[in-house]
């Protein structure tokens, strides 16, 4: 096979992979649309995110068996099927728990996308290449969810939510026709076995946990619609956890958990991810739902943002090998703690430009230590175990996002049930539940070590 015909096949990979990831935080600025043409609230409509951020966390290790069983063509064509219908039905839906589901599905092809370009890159790119590639690679799928915030404001100014769905309908057929006659015929020899039991007993687990954190608007913590479903999928949780150390056929390889830098880094990353998407909801439910502004302004509060986080990131990528990872995390959660500050105390009473620069402050942030963190994750981990910490790292962060956003959409709307006015206290409180998170990150953050020199470790082996 020919290098001509894997760059080729990336392209339409990442092309198509790109609208999947974008779909992750496209519908973010159409909730308060959502909201009003269903009549729901925070509770409920938090679902059309969180649906997703599961769905697609629980696809990773999935695709990880996957990669490993099928034909990685016949998988790719699968997983855009798969989000093409889903695409579709969102935008013909007319009850909002097809809208829901229509995400569920969307999620269910987009979790299979992205570990599928990446074992392309590194399994079939040449060796001098593989680095260049990974980072166009990164670059495009860390842009596109800050910027589908952005690009749906711009929609939603002009055209109903059914847009965020039908917009994306013919870049995917596109994909879709080009991956049937671009992508090369790959045959894969092994047979893995599936744990299927560990995969139904951790989707158990995290539902009733995200159902539970949902309903705490709407109930009693102590009732069972919200500590009972909590209990239980925290039971479900410890019996995966149990039983996924002693399989021979893990769904997750928990040994990952064995080297202590991996836990630390993963544990700030989740804190991080948890306010970073928690935000992306936030910002839009003040503009539009307490201001009273267009989703377009919505959309360009967060651009700035956004251009910075592509503009450097590639850069926070080499000031890891040049600075301690304790230093640059240290220096991005002050800066992110800045930024959540101002939007806590000043930014519900401000300016779209005023909100655009605490945003991209907080973005600044992000971007200093979003890359370095999750080198820094995999950067010790033995060469055998880098596989399964990819899948553990990146199914982490997604459930981390969901929950995260449970969280703190479900103090806003305890707040708002609590306090009179527009509703302006509970977004106050929802910035300062982020702020909460990223001092706790500071705190684990200490635990950071400096990296040894990896180039001169693999020499050595």
């Amino acid at each position: 096979m020919t290098n001509k015909r894997i760059s080729r096949s990336l392209i339409v990979m990442v092309f198509g992979t790109f609208f999947g990831i974008l779909c992750s935080t496209l519908i973010n600025t159409g909730l308060p649309q959502l909201m009003t043409a269903f009549h729901v609230g925070e509770a409920r409509v938090q679902w059309v995110t969180n649906g997703y951020m599961l769905v697609n966390a629980l696809m990773i290790p999935v695709s990880a068996y996957l990669i490993k069983r099928f034909m990685f063509r016949n998988l790719y064509i699968l997983a855009t099927t798969i989000f093409l219908l889903g695409t579709l039905l969102g935008a013909l839906c007319h009850q909002f728990i097809l809208v829901i589901f229509a995400r569920m599905i969307q999620a269910m092809g987009a979790g299979m996308m992205m570990p599928l370009v990446n074992v392309l890159a590194i399994r079939y790119a040449k060796p001098e290449k593989k680095g260049a590639i990974m980072g166009i690679i990164g670059l495009a799928f860390n842009f596109s969810p800050i910027i589908g915030p952005t690009v749906s404001g711009v929609i939603l100014d002009y055209l109903s939510w059914r847009y965020l769905f039908i917009i994306i309908l013919p870049f995917i057929v596109a994909t879709l026709i080009a991956s049937i006659i671009i992508l090369p015929k790959i045959p894969h020899n092994e047979a893995p076995q599936f744990d299927l039991r560990g995969l139904i007993i951790i989707s158990l687990g995290l539902w009733a946990v995200l159902m539970g954190l949902s309903n705490i608007s709407t109930a009693n913590f102590l009732s069972w619609q919200v500590g009972g479903l909590v209990v239980v999928g925290a039971i479900f949780t410890g019996i995966f956890y149990l039983t996924q150390r002693h399989s021979t056929d893990p769904l997750i390889n928990l040994h990952v958990f064995n080297h202590q830098q991996f836990v630390v880094a993963t544990v700030v990353n989740m804190l991080i991810v948890a306010t970073m998407y928690g935000n992306t909801i936030l910002l839009p439910l003040l503009i539009q739902t307490i201001q009273h502004r267009s989703a377009l302004v919505s959309g360009l509060v967060i651009l700035p943002g956004a251009l910075l986080t592509g503009t450097l990131s590639r850069l926070s990528g080499r000031l890891y090998d040049r600075i301690s990872v304790r230093k640059l995390v240290f220096t991005g959660l002050c800066i992110d703690c800045v930024g959540t500050l101002m939007q806590a105390f000043v930014g519900t009473e401000s300016s779209a430009w005023v909100l655009a620069v605490f945003q991209a402050v907080r973005q600044l942030g992000l971007v200093t230590m979003l890359i370095p963190i999750q080198t820094h994750a995999l950067g010790l981990l033995p060469y055998d175990m880098v596989p399964d910490g990819v899948a553990t790292f990146n199914t982490i962060r997604q459930v981390a996002a969901s929950f995260g956003t449970a969280i703190i959409i479900a103090v806003v709307a305890v707040v708002n049930d609590r306090t009179p006015g527009d509703g302006r206290y509970g977004i106050e409180a929802g910035f300062l539940v982020c702020l909460l998170l990223l001092i706790a990150s500071l705190v684990v953050a200490r635990q950071l070590r400096r990296q040894p020199d990896l180039a001169r470790t693999v020499k050595a082996s």
